[in-house]
């Protein structure tokens, strides 16, 4: 039998279609047929051969996708046929800290990603879908929501209830650190240019809606807006230029959590000093902390914010959309 796949040319326009044999699983391996694949900004960086270190031609693209177990090789424990999984960005980082030699085996970077119909997986690198979502909203787990998890819960001083969040914009991981910082009992402010998608993150549970464009500072506001203590937590995903603003919203002993490939800039480090706070990188998590997520969203029957699904045929108008920025949440192929 055979299956269909994306494979990168030189650019998203240049994606082209693979065909090939269905691979069969070898010892320790799980054969999974993909449901659905999510989008990060990561994915565009990539395709646009701008991601550092990262050659992309003739990769499968995209890294986060869910599907179902349909053969499983010798000595695979772990799942059975009929299981309904999740692949994890890391393919080798199971546990503890992050190593360099993880980044050997990223999906879609430096090994195959998921945008196919089928795909061979260590068993070691998937997780268990939580039962009460799709796999469209599945799909979306793996890198911004894992990362918007171990930002605020897999630090030196994780969320506790009654603290303050700041998220920037209503992107992937500033939505899904919104929805995990209210099931934890916190209190969340949201930035965006957009009134209507401040609208979206108030509807989420957001409390202080600050929109950045009328509000250019708005740092201040943050400020004036938390009776001058701060926040304890930044989730910070901004541009260059948005780091030092905020820094400047931290309250004593605060931390700035340094998303992805999208922040920058140059800073001036006194105001950490004064204040004792840090700026902390996160990279997506372990399988480990994975499963942790997903017993909270479990718990909590959280629901991943999807803004559109394209069909398999779609994926280049799904790449145009995430690369629009004109979606709030998350941007979703289905494959089968």
């Amino acid at each position: 039998m055979r299956y269909q796949a994306y494979r990168e040319q030189c650019d998203a326009d240049s994606l082209s279609i693979l065909e090939a044999d269905i691979p069969r699983p070898g010892p320790g391996q799980v054969l999974v047929k993909m449901r659905a694949a999510s989008l990060n900004y990561r994915d565009l960086f990539i395709l646009q051969g701008l991601y550092p270190g990262v050659d992309s031609k003739d990769l499968i693209p995209l890294s986060d996708g869910a599907g179902e177990v349909v053969e499983t090789g010798a000595d695979v424990d772990r799942f059975a046929v009929g299981d309904h999984v999740i692949g994890t960005f890391f393919e080798s980082w199971i546990s503890g800290r992050l190593q360099p030699h993880y980044f050997g085996r990223t999906l879609g970077g430096t090994c195959a990603g998921v945008l196919a119909e089928y795909r061979l997986f260590p068993q070691e690198s998937l997780v268990a879908k939580p039962a009460h979502l799709s796999f469209e909203e599945a799909a979306t787990l793996p890198c911004a929501a894992l990362t918007a998890w171990n930002a605020l819960f897999e630090g030196p001083a994780p969320l506790r209830a009654g603290e303050r969040v700041l998220v920037l914009g209503t992107g992937g991981v500033s939505v899904f650190a919104l929805q995990l910082a209210k099931a934890a009992g916190a209190e969340v402010i949201a930035t965006s240019s957009s009134d209507a998608k401040l609208e979206r993150a108030k509807a989420l549970g957001a409390s202080t809606l600050i929109n950045y464009r009328t509000h250019p500072d708005w740092d201040q506001q943050v400020r004036t807006a938390t009776g001058g203590a701060g926040v304890e937590h930044v989730v910070e995903v901004g541009g260059p230029g948005t780091l030092q603003r905020s820094i400047a919203t931290l309250a004593q002993n605060g931390q700035a959590h340094l998303i992805g490939v999208l922040t920058g800039g140059e800073i001036n480090p006194l105001p950490l000093l004064f204040t004792t706070s840090s700026v902390r990188g996160v990279f997506v998590g372990s399988r480990e902390m994975f499963e942790s997520m997903n017993r909270v969203i479990s718990l909590h029957k959280i629901q991943p914010v999807i803004d559109r699904v394209f069909g398999f045929d779609e994926a280049r108008a799904a790449l145009a959309h995430q690369q629009s920025q004109t979606h709030v949440g998350k941007v979703v192929v289905r494959i089968g």
